[in-house]
């Protein structure tokens, strides 16, 4: 008995976990993001990066806006929370099944936010 039960769990398990894949393209990027809303709903952040180099949402009630540019891979970007600037950094994109993007700064040796794309 217990050899059927495991032998069924193997056949139910995926065969291997979905991992995130770096972005390493500009277009591919925006493949992702354009015309999505990226979501990360346990701080209430909701943005939308824009295909013109904007960026514009909220986030825990206030407003975010700024820029961003991709360069030699990564997502640059300089945003404003509220009244507080949050400084210029320059990030690793990494999607999981195209429907989670996260972003990891200092150029993916700091931290790391996953938004829900929807």
């Amino acid at each position: 008995m217990y050899r059927s039960v495991f032998v069924l769990m193997l056949l139910v398990l995926p065969a291997q976990a979905e991992d995130y894949q770096p972005v390493g393209e500009e277009t591919a990027f925006l493949s992702l993001v354009t015309g999505k809303e990226l979501r990360l709903g346990l701080f209430g952040i909701s943005l939308v990066i824009g295909n013109d180099g904007t960026i514009s949402g909220e986030a825990m009630g206030s407003q975010v806006t700024g820029n961003w540019a991709w360069r030699d891979g990564y997502f640059c970007r300089d945003m404003h929370w509220g009244g507080t600037d949050l400084a210029y950094n320059c990030q690793l994109v990494e999607v999981l099944g195209g429907r989670n993007v996260r972003f990891t700064a200092d150029k993916g040796a700091g931290r790391s936010a996953d938004f829900e794309l929807r």
